[in-house]
């Protein structure tokens, strides 16, 4: 299978180093385009439009992206790499991307813009623990063992989000979800200069997602389990007159 694999943590990212080495151990032709530093939180922006992107050969069909997640998978859908994608991969994420993070996260946006091309494609992040390392060779030994059913999960107009929980044993399978609500406890602190600008801090809090019945992402990692949601690509209206208002029921 020809893969494309890319993130938001940067190419040096444990996560997608690590899920490369493994892909192309088992067989696949794996080409890394992935930008040059952590652009996380940059959601589905990109930078093309303000100039051209650079692409820097790091050895291994394995190339730097000056620009952002997007932009990575544009130019790879449109010609700047040797295949053409079966696949594109997005991740490991360092991190969750449940819920409401969907709509700031560079991984899940990458994943977007792959299925926007008609391509089956995957966001995969590892979620935090309160406390220890990532491990990231078992997200990594999950994600190979069930490659063919998660892509099978892939529609068209959907991505596939995948949230791997982070357990030295290992996820204990994986399920079908929907995207939790989150709620976010971020604050400022403001420094006011002698020039009259003001500076702002931010500082991230906690996170937590509120009880929302069965099957919510959050709720399957509680059990040690994958949380498998598809996700729709497209905006829809809220108005129930809308045909596509469906999606979200």
């Amino acid at each position: 299978m020809n893969i494309l694999l890319t993130n938001d943590d940067g190419i040096e990212s444990p996560g997608i180093r690590l899920l490369a080495g493994a892909l192309r151990e088992g067989g696949h032709r794996v080409v890394v385009v992935a930008p040059d530093r952590d652009r996380s939180g940059v959601s589905h922006s990109i930078s093309f439009l303000a100039g051209p992107l650079v692409l820097r050969p790091r050895g291994d069909d394995t190339w730097a992206c000056s620009g952002l997640p997007v932009d990575c998978v544009i130019a790879a859908a449109l010609g700047g790499i040797p295949v053409k994608p079966d696949l594109v991969l997005s991740g490991i994420n360092r991190g969750a991307n449940l819920g409401t993070d969907l709509l700031y996260s560079g991984t899940a946006a990458a994943a977007r813009q792959g299925s926007l091309f008609g391509m089956a494609s995957i966001a995969l992040s590892l979620v935090e623990g309160r406390e220890g390392p990532f491990y990231w060779d078992r997200a990594v030994q999950f994600f190979l063992s069930h490659l063919d059913e998660l892509a099978g999960q892939w529609k068209a107009d959907t991505f596939v989000n995948v949230n791997i929980p982070n357990s030295p044993q290992g996820p204990a399978g994986f399920g079908p979800s929907f995207p939790s609500r989150r709620l976010y406890h971020d604050s400022l602190e403001l420094m006011d200069a002698p020039n009259g600008d003001r500076y702002c801090f931010f500082h991230a809090g906690t996170t937590e997602s509120p009880p929302q019945g069965g099957g919510s992402d959050r709720e399957l990692l509680s059990q040690n389990l994958a949380a498998v949601s598809s996700i729709w690509i497209h905006p829809v209206s809220a108005d129930p007159r809308d045909p596509a208002s469906r999606f979200w029921t």
